[in-house]
């Protein structure tokens, strides 16, 4: 008799909600939608020679999702910026294994031995850079930054080429600053303005990476609605993301 009251009718609102969710977050992000995409739309984002930065350590906070989809669909010459190489199965190590890289810029490979192989063999270029100097070398292009200046490789192989200036009687060397063309970010919760939390330590490189790059794809394990994530728990803000690609929980 009150068919506006049945499950149906409850599913719908629910459905309304959800889309003013998405209109107000979009007219607070300048008229910028926030565009959820599937996991096979990456593909036709991401083109062959293109320079991506992947958060995570050892694989912990990459988006394990995106690197799959990169594999199946081949898309190589990568140029890939990244704390490590993490393991042959596991994140930056498997578009390595798939020799879909033409060069990654590293701290450290010691966690793959098949990165070794193509770097000894000359399939494959690597840069190691000292983790913190990768770390800020990524903010200064995020921030628009000229570079930084660090002691850190002063008199080693790391000066090799590089300015070295003095201040105040101690040497720096001038590290310029890292862009890319995308940045892929594993996110633990995205709302409709695209504001990202993470995971503990899977945090990682990933805000910083989110700065520093032309398009920023989030592979987020859910999106909940706005007001859901406390300001204080938001480490990237939305006006930051351009995709997101909704795994799961895995």
């Amino acid at each position: 008799m009150f068919p506006l009251f049945n499950l149906n009718s409850f599913n719908i609102i629910k459905i309304a909600e959800n889309f003013m969710q998405k209109l107000f977050a979009t007219f607070l992000r300048g008229g910028v939608t926030l565009r959820v995409i599937d996991i096979e739309e990456v593909s036709e984002l991401i083109r062959p020679g293109s320079t991506l930065m992947i958060g995570g350590f050892l694989g912990v906070g990459t988006p394990e999702n995106i690197i799959d989809k990169l594999v199946e669909k081949g898309i190589g010459d990568l140029v890939v910026i990244g704390n490590d190489t993490a393991f042959e199965d596991r994140g930056i190590g498997k578009l390595v294994k798939n020799k879909l890289c033409r060069k990654v810029i590293v701290s450290h490979i010691g966690t793959n031995p098949e990165t070794q192989r193509q770097m000894i063999a000359s399939e494959m270029e690597v840069e190691l850079i000292p983790q913190g100097t990768l770390a800020e070398r990524v903010r200064a292009g995020g921030a628009g930054l000229g570079g930084i200046l660090t002691p850190t490789g002063v008199g080693t192989v790391v000066e090799n080429g590089k300015r070295v200036i003095e201040v105040d009687g101690k040497k720096y060397l001038l590290e310029l600053p890292i862009r890319a063309d995308f940045a892929l970010i594993k996110a633990k919760r995205c709302d409709y303005y695209g504001n990202l939390v993470y995971n503990l330590t899977a945090t990682n490189f990933n805000p910083l990476m989110a700065l520093a790059a032309d398009t920023v794809i989030v592979e987020a394990e859910e999106i909940v609605p706005v007001g859901t994530l406390t300001p204080d728990e938001i480490k990237t803000p939305g006006i930051l993301v351009d995709y997101v690609v909704v795994s799961g929980v895995k």
